[in-house]
């Protein structure tokens, strides 16, 4: 297949925007990109995308969400409002994520490929619960994942709150897909989820670093809330970083996740270990758990990524929300700089996909790249540059200009038509679903 006549941004380093380009996908690969009229001659009878002038770019990479929220969406919570971070955790989601059976979890999946392929996100890293269905959990995820076309890596929320038998369930269901997917060269790859240090004891901390295979680490929230430390610091005399490192959790393969209330030291720590982090203003901000410092802790080395949470996978929205939330939080407009944003939402981001699918590129227009892509449907009223680009999309380009979106060289939405998941199918069958849901999460409060 090859995609002709369009506007290229590549997202190398430097990147570079190539008008009146084309590129060459073999099988699942970039295999050529130059001149339209040169790849035209070169690769005859072969399937043409036309651009027709449009932006090709690397599809958007989301380094963090929870598919398993999908119907809170709408959802009332009973009683008065959550005063904090903590009761938000007792009255919606502790409750909620018990509530869920196979098919539920499935369709949320569903849901959420069918929001990432219209909003031109290619790869998520999901963090997934579901206490009453815990085995074989995952294996409904990598389904929604291979069926929709859409690359991802799952993992499931090892936590001691529903007791010893549900923590060695959450452990085993985590091992299990990794071996299941260790070397597998498809869409989904597997790590080892945990919640929070405030839900994990010294016990299960320290047997699942006895499972865990040494090519892995862990995904896991960290200092979201002030409870987390405070936590911590209780049971084990530590901070959370430190608890982690101790225990040897640490790591190029791990991802912790927030970090809104990190003291410097564990900051350096994360640097120091090349420990991934994610951070989620949007649902800092829903929260009202504060910010972290994302620019100092970029400065310091730690490699900062952008995921959602959980919230909608139009992830320029994200990218918006991070760029002005920091000003307002620190009353400064000189913060999160938009090239802070893409350091984080592409580089980052691109950086910890690759690694995290067996080193081949993902994220860049390259020869040699994972032909993961999409075409945006915009036309800039002002000069369209390398430099000024953060700034074109942070104000100019928006989620539903996404017109057309590849994963591994398959086209999963053509001319905003979703190509593979009957959409209005999956919704009208949530939708049934999500009452049962319901009922049974407001079950628990009477």
């Amino acid at each position: 297949m090859i995609i002709t006549n369009a506007r290229i941004v590549t997202w190398e380093k430097p990147n570079r925007i190539l008008d009146d380009h084309a590129v060459r996908i073999n099988h699942s690969i970039i295999e050529d990109i130059g001149r339209t009229e040169e790849i035209i001659s070169k690769y005859k009878d072969e399937e043409v995308i036309d651009a027709k002038g449009q932006i090709l770019m690397p599809g958007l990479i989301c380094a963090h969400t929870h598919f398993y929220g999908t119907f809170s969406r709408g959802l009332y919570i009973p009683g008065d409002a959550p005063a904090d971070f903590p009761e938000i955790l007792k009255k919606l989601w502790w409750p909620l994520d018990q509530s869920l059976n196979a098919d539920d979890i499935k369709i949320s999946a569903q849901i959420c490929m069918i929001d990432a392929i219209k909003h031109g996100t290619t790869t998520l890293f999901d963090h997934h619960a579901s206490p009453n269905h815990i085995l074989g959990s995952l294996d409904l995820i990598e389904d929604a994942f291979t069926q929709s076309g859409v690359r991802g890596v799952v993992c499931y929320e090892v936590t001691d709150r529903g007791g010893e038998k549900k923590a060695r369930e959450g452990i085993d269901e985590n091992i299990r897909m990794i071996n299941k997917l260790d070397r597998s060269k498809g869409l989904v790859k597997a790590t080892f989820g945990m919640h929070a240090s405030l839900t994990l004891s010294e016990e299960t901390l320290a047997q699942s670093r006895k499972v865990l295979p040494d090519r892995y680490g862990v995904h896991i929230h960290v200092a979201e809330h002030q409870v987390d430390e405070y936590d911590s610091l209780s049971k084990s005399g530590d901070r959370i970083i430190q608890r982690l490192k101790r225990h040897d959790l640490l790591g190029k393969n791990s991802i912790v996740v927030h970090g809104v209330h990190l003291d410097i030291s564990e900051i350096n720590l994360l640097a120091q270990t090349n420990t991934w982090m994610t951070h989620q203003p949007r649902s800092n901000m829903n929260n009202a758990v504060g910010l972290g410092d994302i620019d100092s802790i970029l400065r310091t080395g730690v490699k900062v990524c952008l995921g959602n949470d959980g919230f909608s996978n139009a992830m320029w929205d994200e990218w918006r929300t991070c760029y002005l939330v920091h000003k307002d939080w620190t009353l400064d407009p000189r913060k999160m700089n938009g090239n802070n944003v893409v350091e984080m939402a592409v580089y980052n981001n691109s950086d910890m996909a690759t690694q995290f699918f067996d080193d081949v590129r993902i994220g860049r227009i390259e020869k040699g790249a994972k032909a993961d892509l999409i075409l945006v449907d915009y036309d800039p009223i002002t000069d369209f540059t390398v430099d000024n680009l953060p700034w074109q999309i942070l104000f100019g380009i928006r989620d539903s200009m996404v017109t057309t979106t590849v994963v591994d060289g398959k086209v999963l939405m053509r001319d905003r038509v979703i190509l593979n998941l009957d959409e209005k199918m999956i919704a009208k069958e949530a939708r049934k679903l999500s009452k049962d849901v319901w009922a049974r999460y407001s079950q628990q409060f009477k």
